[in-house]
């Protein structure tokens, strides 16, 4: 049975030189993998600068706007931050994608390489499980200009740099005051970033289904701010009152400063990213194997 995908993008880790082990590996694993999908009847593209990258030249090459214009399927080899940068960029041409995890962790990235022909070759026939995910639009205003504006797939975090001291910021909610926080920082996170850096500091996990966002304080001065789950649809205002060498991040995008006023306003992005899983796939397999739960249990 043909592939119900007729192109196929590969993208894999742009940071990566393919003079080192690391880049040489990344490498044979794409030139594998496109292999294989030749072999399902695909026709195959690389990613602009994954092909540049990886010295790989067999393969026509499109930019990403081309990809989300032209491809039916983003086939990302990497880790989970590799497939937050390319989700982001695809996300409003609605090109699905499948992440097959050489990182660490794998969240996103969900199938193993050394799996990924069993995996694949059913998904490509059209049995697998789609999945989609919420984006945040950020701004920053400052002055009542806009001097940054993206998306996020995974969070918006304000902190303070390492040797400063705590940072005062003042949340909003639709336009209600909900508190003075002072802390090492303040996380905004989605259902996906639930399991990133807001995890780590002490915050819930969200199911990716739920429209809701986490607001998870960084080493809170006052014990008594904890973690709170806000709807979606609100928007959420978090203005610089105090501190010095506070930046701000968007997933792997950053601000370098933040000054005194400036206020950073995330809402709801329209566009959502696709996520295909294969046939059976469960949201708390993933956690469970990722996150090591019900090790030694007999």
């Amino acid at each position: 049975m043909k592939s119900k995908f007729r192109q196929v993008a590969l993208i894999g880790k742009y940071q990566t030189p393919a003079s080192g082990a690391s880049g040489a590996t990344s490498r044979h694993a794409l030139e594998t993998i496109a292999d294989f999908l030749q072999t399902q009847g695909c026709a195959v593209v690389l990613e602009q600068d994954t092909a540049h990258n990886m010295g790989i030249s067999a393969y026509p090459v499109l930019t990403v706007p081309a990809i989300g214009a032209q491809c039916d399927l983003g086939l990302v080899v990497g880790g989970d931050g590799t497939m937050l940068g390319i989700g982001r960029q695809l996300a409003h041409y609605g090109v699905p994608l499948i992440g097959i995890n050489q990182g660490r962790l794998g969240f996103i990235t969900d199938i193993p390489f050394g799996s990924y022909a069993a995996t694949l070759a059913p998904m490509l026939r059209g049995e697998f499980e789609e999945d989609h995910r919420s984006l945040m639009r950020a701004r920053v205003m400052r002055d009542g200009e806009c001097v940054f504006d993206t998306l996020a797939m995974n969070d918006v975090v304000v902190n303070r740099a390492a040797t400063a001291g705590m940072v005062e910021l003042r949340v909003e909610v639709d336009g209600h005051f909900v508190a003075n926080q002072r802390a090492d920082g303040l996380i905004i996170a989605t259902p996906t970033g639930s399991t990133a850096y807001a995890l780590s500091a002490g915050g819930p996990l969200l199911h990716p289904s739920i429209p809701g966002w986490v607001l998870v304080p960084i080493a809170p001065h006052t014990l008594s701010n904890r973690p709170i789950v806000l709807a979606n649809a609100a928007e959420i205002v978090i203005e610089m009152v105090a501190g010095r060498e506070a930046s701000a991040n968007f997933d792997m995008q950053s601000l370098a400063s933040l000054l005194h006023g400036d206020r950073i306003v995330v809402t709801r992005s329209k566009h959502h990213v696709r996520f295909l899983h294969p046939k059976g796939w469960s949201y708390f397999d993933t956690l469970r194997r990722k996150l090591h739960w019900n090790e030694g249990v007999a």
